[in-house]
């Protein structure tokens, strides 16, 4: 009988809620520092999106679901610095199961549509991207050069995105540089656009000499191109899986150029001033394993 159907997303739901009930609680009370903010990040406020009814069926995913399962996530990746060198197997799998949990109640499931919902500055904060063995020691990134943050800037008027690496050298508090990756997009489906790349800049020139040699493994790890499945987006939360099977979380964040407009001025000039007195230094002293 047509009137005794009930939607699957009911059924869904109560997953979801069971799985809620079931799981561990966990220790909210630890108040560590986040690398990505000044606060733990699952402790930040969220905004929380209602999801609409569905053409499959009648029936709302509760608030509260979303908002948890936010939570769940933003705390599990506290403190593995975003996954990129690598996680122990139980770890990636409660950050992916709690992945797949928020893509199944996704509110925007036709985000192409609703670019303005991807538009902007957006910070990683997990991606199964990683950086291991031979290729983290080709790349200094043991000894001399860490990684700080990862931006996204998504320009839709113009359909570019740029990707921003950070890094800084240990010892050298004033020199960072970053590496800068644009591409174009174009939408292929409701969910998925297309990745073409453009461009790529590493600067300062001081940071570009230590990556000459493993240029290409650097850019070869960030290249973007392919295609990106947007399978969850909403105020404040974008996940994406591209073709090469990895798995992108990002949180929106400020636009940088907003961020460094106070003071701006005088960092710049501290960082030229350090950057011309360290290019008189010779590569070798500072990174050894480095030939100028």
């Amino acid at each position: 009988m047509a009137g005794c159907h009930v939607s699957p997303v009911i059924f869904r739901t109560m997953d979801i809620m069971k799985l809620q009930r079931l799981a561990p609680s966990e220790n909210l009370s630890r108040m560590n520092t986040s690398r990505f903010g000044g606060r733990p990040l699952w402790s930040k406020p969220f905004t929380v999106v209602k999801v609409g009814e569905q053409s499959f069926g009648s029936g709302l995913v509760m608030d509260d679901t979303l908002a948890e399962k936010k939570r769940e996530l933003y705390q599990a990746v506290e403190g593995i610095n975003r996954g990129i060198f690598g996680l122990p197997s139980a770890k990636k799998f409660e950050i992916e199961s709690l992945v797949q949990q928020l893509e199944y109640i996704n509110p925007t499931p036709d985000p192409t549509l609703r670019l303005d919902k991807v538009a902007g500055c957006w910070r990683l904060v997990y991606s199964t991207i990683s950086i291991l063995g031979s290729k983290r020691t080709k790349l200094g990134l043991r000894d001399f050069i860490s990684l700080d943050e990862f931006f996204q800037t998504i320009d839709i008027a113009k359909s570019k995105a740029v990707n921003v690496v950070e890094f800084s050298a240990k010892g050298l508090s004033l020199l960072s540089g970053q590496l800068s990756i644009e591409a174009s997009f174009k939408i292929a489906s409701a969910t998925r656009v297309d990745i073409n790349f453009e461009s790529s800049t590493i600067t300062p020139d001081q940071l570009m000499n230590v990556f000459r040699k493993n240029y290409n493994l650097l850019l070869g790890i960030f290249n973007p191109e392919g295609w990106l499945e947007i399978t969850y987006v909403d105020g404040t939360m974008r996940i994406g899986r591209d073709d090469k099977g990895n798995i992108f979380v990002l949180e929106r964040f400020e636009d940088r150029t907003s961020t460094q407009a106070g003071g701006g001025s005088l960092y710049q000039a501290a960082n030229q001033a350090v950057n011309q007195s360290i290019n008189q230094i010779p590569l070798h002293f500072l990174f050894p394993t480095v030939k100028g």
